[in-house]
């Protein structure tokens, strides 16, 4: 998993609310296991007409958004069904941060697990992020500060459970986590392989 230190870029506004992961990713997008590729399908319902043409008055088909690294939101952001292609859909397309009042739970722990950093702020900081970014501003995200600093040259501090900065400051998925463990794995297997051999035998006719 790719490391989270700093983030620097364009922000794209999405003042609505209860954002749901079928509009972030719809169903039919849902039948790959690979993590790359989903970024052009991202809002898919939104972004495209019927012929697949982009739809000129929707936020990501604008400049400057297109290179958009941010997202500011509204409540309840990523409700709806667990999908984990969600958070896939966003680093894909470029976007590593994601700023919002709250979060659904499934798609709040997603992203942390996809080296992405969910940020939730009052209402009154989302509104000036919001109006920033309304404005095409960029916005630049420092982990390990833990602040936002705005065009104005202001910052924003933001909360986030230190195990989980720990994780997105070096990279650590669940499996790298796991990985770190793997001399007492190792050495668990080899006791158990000694202390109780019948766990390890095979069946007969294998």
């Amino acid at each position: 998993m790719e490391k989270f230190t700093t983030l620097r870029g364009i922000a794209v506004p999405m003042p609505t609310v209860n954002v749901d992961t079928d509009q972030v990713i719809p169903k039919q997008f849902l039948k790959t296991i690979r993590r790359t590729g989903l970024g052009v399908n991202l809002f898919n319902d939104a972004r495209y007409d019927e012929d697949g043409n982009e739809k000129p008055d929707f936020v990501l088909n604008r400049e400057p958004y297109r290179r958009a690294k941010i997202l500011v939101g509204g409540a309840n952001f990523g409700c709806g069904s667990s999908r984990e292609h969600a958070p896939w859909a966003f680093l894909d397309f470029g976007i590593r941060c994601l700023i919002a009042p709250s979060f659904a739970d499934i798609f709040f722990n997603n992203c942390f697990k996809n080296g992405m950093l969910p940020i939730k702020l009052a209402q009154d900081q989302v509104d000036f992020l919001m109006a920033d970014a309304q404005a095409g501003e960029e916005l630049a995200v420092d982990l390990h500060k833990q602040e936002i600093a705005r065009p104005d040259g202001g910052t924003i501090d933001f909360p986030i459970e230190p195990f989980r900065k720990h994780c997105l400051l070096n990279g650590l998925d669940d499996i790298a986590l796991t990985l770190k463990r793997e001399s007492a794995i190792s050495a668990f297997e080899t006791k158990q392989q000694a202390e109780q051999p019948w766990l390890h035998a095979k069946p007969a006719g294998h």
